[in-house]
C-alpha cells in the first residue's frame, strides 16, 4: 500500500493521526485564547506543556510535530486578537508568546519518552 507522497505504509496501518493533529490545533487554539483572556504567560506555558505531554504520550513518534501544531497557535490567537479585537495586546506580548515553544518541546519528547518507559514496562504479548 502506498502514499500520495510515495510513501510506503505497513500492512493494516492507514496512518489515522488526523484526529490527533485536530486535538493538538484546539489544543493551541485553547492555549493561544487563555494566553489573551489571563496574559499570564507562565499559565499559557503549562498548558501548552500539559498538552504537549499528552499529544507525546498518545502518539510518541515524531513529537516534534505537536510542538509545531500546540505552539504555533499561541501567536496566531495573539495576532489575531490584535487585529480582530478591542482588546490589544502589546507588541511585547506578542513576541513573547513565541516562547510557548520551549515547554512545549520538553513536555512532547517528556510524553513520547513516557510512553517508551509504559511500553518498556507493560509489553503487549
Amino acid at each position: 500500500m502506498t502514499t500520495a507522497w510515495g510513501g510506503i505504509l505497513p500492512e493494516g496501518k492507514a496512518g489515522g493521526d488526523s484526529l490527533y493533529h485536530l486535538m493538538a490545533a484546539s489544543f493551541g487554539m485553547f492555549a493561544g485564547w487563555m494566553d489573551i483572556k489571563v496574559g499570564d504567560l507562565l499559565f499559557t506555558a503549562m498548558i501548552v506543556l500539559a498538552s504537549c505531554m499528552l499529544m507525546g504520550l498518545l502518539r510518541p513518534r515524531k513529537p516534534w510535530r505537536w510542538v509545531l501544531l500546540v505552539g504555533i497557535f499561541v501567536p496566531i490567537m495573539e495576532w489575531l486578537a490584535y487585529f480582530l479585537l478591542s482588546q490589544k495586546p502589546m507588541r511585547a506580548q506578542i513576541y513573547e508568546s513565541f516562547l510557548a515553544f520551549l515547554p512545549g518541546i520538553a513536555g512532547a519528547y517528556a510524553g513520547a519518552m513516557g510512553r517508551g518507559v509504559v511500553d518498556n514496562l507493560f509489553p503487549n504479548k
